[in-house]
């Protein structure tokens, strides 16, 4: 035989015998990783094709571990994600690694895609959710709903949903002062009371908080809830404010209760308790929850919170949700931006703080079955995102830490019920 054909013979032969010994596939989500963001995206796509994936919590940061085919290497590669093909012995040693005792690591498995719904009015901007833009970047597919969908029943067809920052409240995000006048505006004062009327509903008000009843019965029944920016403590609001008139006549066409902070109902709210509301209409704020930019004496360059550490054994929900490559995340500024503490129930768990400052910026909790995530700010890569600026390009940015958070929150339902403690 040529020498040709003998090395040919034994490129294929090691071909062959590297497969056979190259079961898995790592995706590591440390520094190493090149795309973090698309990583997220080859995990949800292994589960779409009813592969479990095994994220491992706090091995590099996070990593996820694939079964290996060519399909899934080939995939990696196309999307620009770091991989690296490893034999069933190394499998062996990383989860030895990860069951010792001390070391602070859990093995996670997912087992099913989750199905995604935004909440998100058809009038939407560009710039106007984080959510819908990682989504789409990461190749994660999602149904965008609305009022309709959610006062038809449509909530339990889905397993996670995120709500756009939405004002729940029925003030329009309380853009009237500077906005009142502009097409976007005027076009989503239309349609939110053409959908109040459509419902059976005097005002828009009525319409947003029974939706965000709908949004709490879905919750209560064992869904996940992740909310951004305004759409955390309007809806809190919103619910706490049940049967009191908090909206301004230049809303709704009559005058507010003329004492609503004495009648709000706490309870009724998933995460913030004894705040006041912040009645004046042409005040861009709903409430004294949100550390608004003239609270917080703090720059851009030092704008930074922390997140927390967990036990990945016994806190394994917290641990999932704060997986990142840094402790430290950018600050960044939204119509909500961060909760002062002492608006926050004692119940709720802060995942990331800024300390000097009072204030949490991601908060987690339970409600009947279902949990719910709160992320205080409009866009992680976006210090002050200005109205009618185009949509971050995170081509620029495949390594966020900040989005990485909201990517975390896609996969969380997809964790199989046993390894859920908290």
């Amino acid at each position: 035989m040529g020498s040709y054909f003998k090395v040919l013979l034994i490129t294929i032969l090691t071909c062959f015998d590297m497969q056979a010994i190259a079961s898995r596939i790592l995706v590591p989500m440390d520094e190493n990783q090149k795309n973090h963001l698309k990583a997220y995206g080859i995990a949800y796509w292994e589960l779409k094709r009813d592969l479990d994936v095994d994220w491992l919590l706090n091995y590099r940061d996070g990593s996820f571990l694939l079964p290996y085919d060519n399909a899934t290497e080939k995939e990696c590669r196309v999307r620009g994600i770091t991989y690296e093909v490893i034999s069933e012995g190394q499998v062996s040693q990383i989860l030895a690694e990860i069951a010792k005792p001390e070391v602070n690591m859990e093995l996670i498995k997912l087992h099913k895609a989750p199905k995604i719904a935004v909440y998100s009015p058809k009038t939407k901007q560009p710039w106007d959710d984080a959510v819908t833009m990682v989504l789409t970047y990461a190749e994660i597919p999602y149904d965008v709903i609305f009022d309709d969908e959610v006062l038809m029943n449509k909530l339990p067809l889905y397993d996670w949903l995120h709500l756009h920052h939405e004002d729940f409240t029925g003030q329009y995000g309380k853009f009237y002062a500077s906005f009142a006048n502009t097409a976007w505006y005027q076009a989503e004062v239309k349609e939110a009371e053409a959908t109040a009327t459509r419902h059976g509903f005097i005002k828009v008000s009525q319409l947003k908080l029974a939706v965000a009843k709908k949004i709490r019965d879905y919750v209560i029944g064992g869904g996940f809830l992740f909310a951004m920016c305004s759409a955390t403590d309007s809806y809190d609001i919103a619910l706490a404010a049940d049967g009191i008139d908090i909206c301004d006549a230049i809303f709704d066409g009559d005058p507010m209760d003329p004492n609503p902070d004495a009648k709000l109902d706490y309870s009724q709210a998933f995460a913030f308790k004894d705040f006041k509301l912040i009645s004046n209409p042409y005040i861009y704020e709903y409430s004294y929850i949100d550390n608004t930019p003239e609270t917080r004496p703090i720059s851009e360059d030092n704008d930074m919170f922390t997140l927390f550490d967990f036990s990945a054994k016994w806190d394994v929900v917290p641990t999932m949700l704060c997986q990142n490559h840094t402790k430290t995340i950018k600050g960044f500024y939204g119509q909500t931006t961060a909760f002062r503490k002492q608006f926050i129930k004692s119940e709720v768990l802060v995942m990331g703080e800024t300390k000097q400052l009072s204030e949490a910026r991601y908060i987690h909790g339970t409600s009947g079955k279902g949990t719910w995530t709160f992320y205080g700010g409009h866009d992680p890569e976006d210090y002050q995102h200005q109205v009618g600026e185009p949509p971050t390009d995170l081509n620029l940015h495949p390594n966020s830490p900040g989005y990485r958070l909201i990517l975390n929150n896609i996969l969380f339902p997809s964790a199989k019920k046993k390894k859920m403690k908290t």
